[in-house]
């Protein structure tokens, strides 16, 4: 079950898209550190023209659920233009973690699995799943809600507008891990990878593999910087061990060869 109630702000929201060109736009970020700890963060805006048709939306959202399973709310906000965003955050202490608090949000997002292996020599996170809205609106559907209602809210108005997922709004999915793309079906972007989820019926792939490995290949990425701290250590141990060594022979030697002073 999705741990946020989306049909509690996507209902006002579809009540507007079929009145104007409104647009709701989301972005999903996975930020995962080289130890698989990291954050999931989930950006929603809605332009100025949902805020025009939705009186008084942002008193209207209710994230109480998101709140209580974990995740840090801020906003609504204002934003330029005159539009709303809300933000959603949520740490994650392992890459399966990620991979459940994605699946959570629901479509466009199906059997997302997040995966890391580390060996001595590098660390490897691999991203599988899809994205796709096969049913366009009505993959949005609350069981319980389409049970009560029985059909997607505003199902007459959006067929009579023409109104598509694919027009009214947009889905960007990220996944920043440190080390180097080895393959993927997404966009490089600083840091990783990037897709926009197909709302028009259509599925994207997302499988990805991200290696992180140290700079001379053989290293672990994480122990390089250790390695050479160690190398410093040592060096300055061998710098310092051989000047007391000079000093102990120095002041042995200058004993051996001091002129004795006789006393008469």
């Amino acid at each position: 079950m999705a741990i946020v109630r989306r049909f509690q702000f996507l209902v006002l929201v579809l009540g507007a898209l079929v009145l104007s060109a409104c647009r709701l736009d989301v972005h999903v970020n996975v930020a995962m550190n080289a130890d698989g700890t990291g954050e999931v963060v989930v950006v929603a805006t809605v332009d100025a023209d949902v805020v025009t048709q939705v009186p008084g939306l942002a008193g209207s959202l209710r994230l109480d659920d998101a709140t209580a399973a974990g995740w840090v709310v801020e906003g609504p906000t204002p934003v330029e233009g005159g539009g709303l965003t809300v933000t959603l955050r949520h740490p994650f202490a392992s890459a399966p973690e990620a991979a459940n608090l994605v699946n959570s949000l629901g479509p466009p997002f199906q059997g997302i699995a997040i995966d890391r292996v580390a060996t001595e020599d590098e660390i490897t996170t691999t991203l599988t799943g899809a994205l796709t809205l096969p049913a366009g609106f009505d993959s949005f559907g609350d069981a319980n809600l389409l049970a009560a209602t029985g059909a997607t809210p505003f199902r007459a108005q959006l067929d009579a507008a023409g109104a598509t997922p694919a027009e009214s709004m947009g889905v960007e999915f990220t996944l920043t891990v440190p080390g180097q793309v080895g393959q993927s079906t997404g966009d490089g972007v600083d840091g990783g990878v990037r897709w926009d989820a197909p709302l028009d019926g259509g599925t994207t792939d997302l499988n990805t593999s991200i290696v992180l490995r140290g700079e001379s290949g053989g290293s672990n990425g994480w122990a390089g910087p250790v390695s050479t701290g160690a190398l410093v250590l040592l060096v300055a141990w061998l710098i310092g061990g051989a000047y007391l060594g000079f000093r102990v022979w120095s002041t042995r030697n200058r004993r051996r060869h001091r002129p004795t002073t006789r006393y008469r």
